[in-house]
């Protein structure tokens, strides 16, 4: 597992809470590999999920440190959204 999947998963596990998440989401940073979000909370992983969210480790590293706010980054395509639109605007809201 990258250094940046490591990180990430510590990140969003801080964002969450250890509550979860209700639906399950996939962060897929390109190069490192992949992180899933889901009731049981955040690991590395590549299973199906609702919505699976694509951006380059650059772009995820900067929406982690709300530097870059999540709408933005789909808007201007430096973040895909492929599945679930309405989990992945609940997961926008945990992200900010």
């Amino acid at each position: 597992m990258s250094s940046i999947i490591e990180k990430a998963v510590v990140a969003l596990t801080a964002k969450i809470g250890g509550e979860g998440f209700d639906g399950s989401a996939k962060f897929v940073i390109d190069g490192e590999g992949s992180i899933v979000i889901d009731g049981s909370g955040v690991h590395a992983g590549d299973e199906d999920t609702d919505v699976t969210l694509t951006a380059s480790a650059e772009t995820f590293e900067a929406i982690l440190a709300g530097e870059q706010n999540p709408t933005t980054a789909f808007m201007t395509g430096r973040l895909t959204v492929d599945g679930d639109m309405g989990t992945a605007l609940r997961l926008s809201g945990v992200l900010v």
